[in-house]
């Protein structure tokens, strides 16, 4: 998956719908999230990623991308969502492995919220 698919990929997750993260969140997905319990893994990742918004607005700063071997990527940026007047900003992680030619899933992502005022916006 060349760079600019790599962050469509990950921008779509950001403004999908429930069924969109079923569809590309690995079943043996870990998230790191900013909500206890904190750690989910599997259904529960979905689950907890399911509720947040359809963001409007995803702006992606300080991008960088590895590729540690075939068929993983790796991608690690900063993150500023808005919706109405709701604003996130996040550090974020995602790792891809890639199940078959073209089908790519989410085994790993995290993220840091930023606090604002924080200087990121």
């Amino acid at each position: 998956m060349d760079d600019e698919r790599v962050w469509n990929f990950e921008e779509s997750l950001w403004q999908a719908s429930q069924g969109r993260y079923h569809e590309r969140v690995d079943a043996e997905c870990i998230m790191a999230l900013s909500h206890a319990p904190y750690l989910f893994q599997g259904d529960a990742a979905v689950e907890a990623v399911a509720g947040t918004p359809e963001w409007d607005d995803v702006t992606f700063s300080n991008r960088q991308i590895s590729r540690p071997e075939e068929g993983l990527i790796v991608v690690g940026y900063e993150v500023k969502a808005e919706k109405a007047d709701l604003c996130f900003t996040a550090a974020c992680t995602s790792v891809y492995r890639r199940k078959a030619h073209e089908d790519w899933t989410v085994v790993q992502h995290s993220q840091v919220a930023q606090p604002k005022g924080d200087g990121s916006d």
